[in-house]
């Protein structure tokens, strides 16, 4: 993977055809609240979040660490690894 993320670096991830097309619907920046993200420090790698407003009440809390392998955490229910809403935060 380049330094910098392409688009395609992170379609390259998706686990099968539906959840990237799930992630590009997810990808809506009015649908993310509470984005963040911090550049690489000492050895801790860097690492984007944010909050996706879901079907339910709450939003779902996303964060993904972009280190070699890259790392993701959801809250929502999905078994997918990645799953959409962390496809979704990486590619925005």
């Amino acid at each position: 993977m380049s330094t910098r993320w392409t688009t395609d670096d992170v379609w390259a991830l998706a686990p099968d055809p539906p959840s990237r097309k799930a992630a590009v619907k997810t990808a809506d920046p009015s649908l993310w609240s509470a984005a963040g993200h911090r550049f690489a420090v000492g050895s801790a790698a860097p690492a984007v979040w944010g909050e996706c407003a879901g079907s339910g009440r709450t939003s779902y809390r996303v964060a993904a660490e972009l280190d070699s392998p890259p790392a993701y955490r959801c809250s929502c229910p999905s078994r997918k690894t990645p799953c959409k809403h962390a496809l979704a935060l990486l590619h925005l």
